[in-house]
């Protein structure tokens, strides 16, 4: 049930008017539970049931957590509660990878085997609720949050649908207090909620699926086919496609819970003006890169235990973002990228740098190399990624077919990433404010007439549903 369809409609009106229908705080939160498994069940319906084992496991682990006296018991909880949702989350994602890399090895030292294909169907969002949940015990091991939620506010929490399929990430000392207490947005927080909706769903629509999508799909279909101007303009483009298609996905989110009176944390903060890949970090997917940070990057060290510690546990913690997003060695290849950028970065003193490059040229540096690292991200295999590469420097001696769409995605690239580096302390909401009545209506009117336009072009599931 995407957020960009006629059917997600159905479900919300309905949905929507009940939580002001109905009387008391405990019947409208019974309503958001029920309403997130009918969503969730929209898509494949049996898998609703591990959701919910998922919940209960992890629920009742914390409360042994919480009121075990022996600490040998709070780390058996805890590991437990590590091998139910990494094993799960192993077995659906990674099952089919771990058998390839078998037969590949066997295949190299000589040895046959080809392993039965299990046709394994990935649970949707199953990367991001289990994170999720994953932070409730360990948050409870640290001390960090009580165990004294109901399990039905945190079966809200891990199933609540904004956040369900493609996150925001939410830890749950985030979430789980607001649960609590009644919560009934007020006229602000409705209409700015259903703006950042509709601003969502343009993101989406518009910029990431008609403007930048097609040169991209043309284009990594058959990069030997494409010139050297075209390859670098669908290299661009898919800068721009990822950004808006998941930066529309979290705007639905943050815009459909705040409409309910929920608070969820940004997720992208103008990513392309950064001037260092640590600043691009704090900027990109906020709430998986705060995730890694603090049950990750963290627990391996940090930046604690000397230069060598730190860049290990830089590159695991980069190497395992580039895993979770997916059972391939193209995601690997990103993470060891962006790894190898924070440990040369590091190594080299952001102040030695910034010595020797301005604020501009360090934006433009970074961009570029983040640009250059999507490539394999978006790519099938390596041999798609070398006819990338070899496209970008002209090597296919094809043709070139840019057109007037082209110009404009490059154009609104270089606003991204230039036009909008005197934003990037500002919060949406305050540019939003600043704007003015008049101009608030034109912006509106426009993303809703642009919806309209592009309507019929087809409903695409966020690039982040696969992960």
């Amino acid at each position: 049930m995407l957020f960009n369809s006629f059917t997600f409609l159905l479900f919300f009106i309905p949905v929507y008017g009940l939580f002001w229908l109905l009387p008391g705080w405990a019947s409208r939160k019974s309503l958001l539970l029920v309403a997130s498994y009918v969503f969730y069940a929209a898509w494949n319906p049996p898998y609703v049931i591990l959701l919910m084992l998922s919940t209960l496991v992890d629920w009742l682990l914390a409360n042994r957590i919480a009121t075990s006296a022996s600490q040998v018991r709070r780390r058996l909880y805890l590991l437990l509660s590590l091998i139910c949702n990494l094993g799960m989350l192993s077995y659906f994602k990674y099952g089919n990878f771990v058998l390839d890399i078998y037969a590949d090895l066997g295949a190299a030292l000589g040895w046959q085997f080809v392993h039965a294909d299990h046709s394994i169907i990935l649970p949707i969002g199953i990367s991001f609720y289990t994170f999720a949940s994953l932070s409730y015990t360990v948050d409870v091991y640290r001390g960090v949050l009580t165990s004294r939620y109901s399990l039905k506010d945190y079966a809200l929490f891990v199933s609540f649908f904004p956040h369900l399929v493609a996150g925001p990430i939410l830890k749950a000392n985030i979430l789980m207090p607001q649960l609590e207490k009644p919560v009934l947005p007020d006229q602000h927080q409705v209409g700015w909620g259903f703006c950042l909706f509709l601003l969502g769903l343009f993101c989406k629509l518009v910029l990431a699926d008609t403007l930048f999508a097609p040169l991209v799909n043309e284009v990594y279909a058959h990069p030997e086919q494409s010139g050297i101007l075209e390859t670098w303009c669908a290299v661009f483009s898919f800068s721009g496609q990822i950004y808006f298609d998941f930066c529309g996905y979290s705007l639905c989110a943050i815009g459909l819970a705040k409409s309910m009176g929920f608070y969820f944390p940004e997720n992208f903060n103008y990513p392309y003006t950064a001037t260092s890949f640590s600043d691009f970090w704090r900027r990109w997917h906020i709430s998986l890169s705060s995730w890694l940070r603090d049950y990750l990057y963290i627990p391996l060290g940090g930046n604690r235990h000397g230069w060598g510690r730190t860049y290990l546990a830089l590159f695991a913690t980069m190497l395992i973002g580039g895993l979770w997003h997916g059972a391939s060695w193209m995601f690997v290849l990103w993470g060891a990228l962006h790894g190898s950028f924070l440990i040369v970065e590091r190594a080299c003193s952001g102040r030695a740098i910034a010595a020797y490059l301005t604020p501009a040229m360090r934006r433009g540096l970074v961009f570029i190399l983040v640009t250059l690292a999507w490539i394999p991200f978006r790519a099938n295999s390596l041999a798609q990624v070398q006819a990338i590469g070899a496209g970008l420097f002209g090597k296919h001696h094809a043709g070139e077919y840019l057109d007037w769409s082209h110009a404009l995605a490059l154009a609104v690239m270089a606003l991204v990433v230039v036009g909008v580096t005197y934003l990037r302390d500002m919060s949406l909401d305050k540019i939003f404010a600043r704007l003015g009545m008049a101009l608030q209506i034109a912006v509106l009117c426009l993303c809703l007439m642009s919806l309209f336009v592009f309507s019929g072009t087809g409903q695409n599931a966020f690039l982040y549903f696969q992960f």
